[in-house]
C-alpha cells in the first residue's frame, strides 16, 4: 500500500512541476542557452530526490571514468520514462534526437525547444537521417553531446527492437566514438507504468566505441548485443 501510494503522489507532483519548471525554463532562455539547460537539470534532480523518498527508488552507476573527454554519441536503453531525466543528470551536457511530435505539447515542447534538440519526422525516412547528420555535427562542434534512443521509441522490460542506424552514421560522420549505456529502468518503471517499485535502478556505461572506418550495421550491431547482453545480466538472479 505504502509504495502504491507513494507511487501515486510522485506522479501528481511530476504531472504538477512539468508546467511550472517549463516556464520557468522558456523564461530563462533569455538568458542563454546555459540558463535554460540549468533550470532541466535542477528539475530532474528534484525528481530523482522525490523518487527516492516518496518510492524508495534509487540508482547506482558503474563506468562514468569511461566517458570521453569530447563531445560524443551515446546510445542508450529507452524501456521507462527514467532515462529521459537520468541522462541529463549523469552525462555531459547534451541535445537528444526525439520525435517532433514532443515539440508540439505545450509548455513541455516549448521548453524542449529552448535545449537545442533535433526533432525529427519518424516517418521521414532518408530526410530524417540527413538532419539528424547535419545538425548533429553541429550540436558536436558547439561541444554538446548527441543522446540517442535507438529503437525509436519506449520497449518493455525484457524486449528489444532493431536499433536504428543514424547514431552510426553521425558517429562516422563526426569521427567521433559511441558510448553504449545499458539500464533496468523499466524493471521498476516500467513503460506506461503508475506503479514504480522500490529498489535501485542499475546503470552501466561502456566503453567507447571507435567508429573511422567500420561498417555503421556491424557497429549498431555491436552497441545493440552490448547493451543486450549487459541487460540480461541484470536480470539474472545474484
Amino acid at each position: 500500500m505504502r509504495q502504491w501510494l507513494g507511487s501515486i503522489v510522485y506522479t501528481i507532483l511530476l504531472f504538477i512541476s512539468v508546467p511550472i519548471y517549463s516556464t520557468v525554463c522558456c523564461c530563462f532562455r533569455i538568458f542563454g542557452y546555459g540558463a535554460s539547460y540549468a533550470v532541466a537539470h535542477n528539475w530532474c534532480r528534484l525528481q530523482f530526490a522525490m523518487l527516492r523518498v516518496l518510492c524508495r527508488l534509487d540508482y547506482s552507476v558503474e563506468g562514468l571514468e569511461r566517458l570521453p573527454t569530447t563531445s560524443s554519441i551515446v546510445l542508450m536503453k529507452h524501456s521507462s520514462t527514467w532515462e529521459t531525466m537520468a541522462q541529463v543528470l549523469l552525462l555531459p551536457r547534451q541535445c537528444w534526437v526525439l520525435k517532433r511530435e514532443l515539440m508540439w505539447v505545450p509548455l513541455l515542447g516549448w521548453a524542449i525547444a529552448c535545449m537545442k534538440p533535433i526533432a525529427i519526422n519518424r516517418k521521414g525516412g532518408r530526410a530524417a537521417v540527413e538532419q539528424v547528420m547535419t545538425l548533429g555535427r553541429e550540436r558536436l562542434d558547439e561541444g554538446l553531446w548527441i543522446s540517442i534512443f535507438p529503437e525509436g521509441t519506449r520497449v518493455r522490460d525484457g524486449e528489444s527492437r532493431r536499433y536504428g542506424l543514424s547514431g552510426a552514421l553521425l558517429a562516422q560522420a563526426a569521427g567521433r566514438p559511441i558510448v553504449p549505456v545499458a539500464h533496468d529502468a523499466g524493471r521498476y518503471w516500467p513503460r506506461r507504468g503508475l506503479y514504480k517499485k522500490r529498489g535501485t535502478i542499475r546503470v552501466v556505461i561502456g566503453e567507447p566505441i571507435a567508429t573511422a572506418g567500420r561498417d555503421v550495421r556491424e557497429l549498431t550491431a555491436e552497441v545493440q548485443a552490448w547493451v543486450e547482453a549487459r541487460l540480461a545480466e541484470m536480470a539474472s538472479p545474484g
